[in-house]
């Protein structure tokens, strides 16, 4: 690929960020190396830890400790800096990142979830010569009127109103200028981010996260692919009237522009403006994961971009009786069988306090690498089991309300970086994680604030069994 000079200086520029939070971590390691001691050295005044198996458990100091901390703020700030400047292909990666909580320290998710709605939108002569191009008309010749200020803004593209002589009113979808070639060039840095982020995290198939992403970006820069998907999301939901869709305008459609009837509602994480409107935000939250599940596990075939964005609510027959309006199915996604029969087998397992079976659906979901050490996985995985069962409220409010130190007590493998490097070769990203993580994420933190005090999988699962039964006697 040739790049022209504007696009070689925002590939260099991505290299120095990404190049400058490797040095930073270099520089921590190599103190880590130094100053790292033996557990039992207790005249150094050093905290001490239990061995692991025959291994003598390495602690550091607390200035080094508080040191690293300092180096996940400060490159958490510096990667979203960066973000922000360069915008493109990198706001939709800093999405992703937001969500890797096993893999990043939890002070990235943090600072990358302003990602999610603050796009600023591009002018619209930017936009205006993509229409052209695409349909070979202007839209002043297309409609009666089109706003020029875009009511939504994203990573690839943005959204206008316009209306057509007999008064309908249509929301009409652009790509931005050039967004494929920039998209090419972004993904350079970033599968060579990857290689070099596997060099210390070694976890089997990480490189998927490149494929991925970038199968996911082609898709959402073709929005011919989205009218499709469209469609058939809003099939798997045509026996539900309480679940809406946009209809697509194909005459006024093609690859970079996508027109669709307009579709009204109150945002969903408006929550004043739902009770105002006689809406339960109860029963919204209560219909919004009972619709991911179904579209997972059921249709295996889901929205993977559940931001506040795309949802709209409108009052129905009665405060519990909303309706759902879905938007913005550039992300839409079919799932692997394995992986959604390994999920509801790991999550039968968990309700029947079987470990086994939740070890077993984890296997059968395509975490467990050939090689590596399978017994320290095992050990992993089972004491995670252990913990959570031990909690007694698992809603979002109750993980939002609870303390950072007992939330870090949860999450602690109590491993240090040997045993964590071993941990990691037993373990490989499955095909179709990716999009997987990301929307249970999603979804987790948009139900969470619309009912903090949900327990979500006694609502939605109870509700899958009972489909999938249904579905099995038919």
């Amino acid at each position: 690929m040739v790049l022209s000079l504007r696009l070689a200086v925002r590939l260099v520029r991505a290299l120095l960020l990404f190049g400058t939070i490797l040095v930073s971590y270099l520089v921590q390691l190599g103190l880590v190396r130094v100053f790292r001691r033996d557990a039992r050295d207790e005249e150094a005044g050093l905290e001490q830890a239990e061995a692991v198996g025959r291994r003598v458990r390495r602690v550091l100091p607390a200035w080094l400790k508080a040191r690293r901390e300092r180096v996940h703020e400060r490159n958490a700030d510096r990667l979203l800096r960066g973000i922000l400047r360069m915008q493109g292909v990198y706001v939709k990666l800093g999405q992703v990142l937001s969500i890797l909580g096993g893999f990043l320290p939890s002070v990235y998710r943090r600072k990358l979830e302003v990602l999610q709605d603050r796009v600023p939108p591009r002018p619209f002569k930017d936009t205006r010569q993509v229409f052209v191009a695409c349909l070979g008309r202007a839209p002043e010749d297309c409609f009666a009127h089109i706003e020029p200020a875009a009511i939504a803004a994203a990573s690839l593209g943005q959204v206008h109103v316009a209306t057509l002589a007999n008064g309908d009113k249509l929301a009409v979808k652009i790509l931005y200028p050039r967004i494929r070639e920039i998209i090419a060039t972004d993904l350079i840095a970033v599968r060579i981010a990857i290689r070099v982020l596997m060099r210390f995290l070694p976890v089997g198939n990480l490189q998927q996260i490149h494929e991925q992403l970038l199968d996911s970006l082609q898709r959402e820069t073709d929005y011919v692919n989205e009218a499709v998907c469209m469609r058939r999301l809003a099939a798997n939901f045509a026996g539900d009237d309480r679940v809406l869709f946009p209809r697509v305008i194909d005459e006024l459609s093609g690859r970079e522009v996508l027109t669709m009837t307009f579709m009204d509602g109150i945002k969903i994480t408006h929550l004043d403006e739902l009770r105002a409107s006689g809406i339960d935000p109860e029963a919204v939250a209560e219909m919004l994961m009972k619709g991911f599940t179904k579209q997972l596990l059921i249709d295996r075939y889901f929205h993977a971009d559940p931001h506040p964005g795309n949802f709209f609510v409108q009052a129905g027959p009665t405060p519990s009786q909303p309706r759902l309006v879905m938007l913005d199915f550039g992300a839409v996604t079919s799932v692997p069988d394995e992986l959604i029969d390994g999920m509801l087998q790991l999550v039968s397992g968990f309700f029947a306090q079987d470990g086994k079976q939740v070890l077993a659906g984890f296997e059968r979901m395509g975490f467990i690498a050939e090689t590596g050490d399978r017994k320290l996985l095992e050990d992993t995985v089972m004491m995670y089991f252990q913990r959570l069962l031990k909690i007694q409220t698992r809603t979002p409010g109750a993980i939002l309300r609870a303390r950072p130190s007992e939330l870090r007590k949860l999450a602690n493998p109590d491993m240090e970086l040997d045993e964590l490097r071993t941990l990691a070769r037993a373990f490989r990203y499955p095909p179709g994680w990716f999009h997987v993580e990301r929307a249970l994420v999603m979804m987790f933190w948009l139900a969470g604030n619309i009912a903090p005090d949900m327990d979500m999988l006694q609502t939605a699962f109870p509700y899958v069994l009972d489909m999938l039964s249904k579905r099995q006697a038919s």
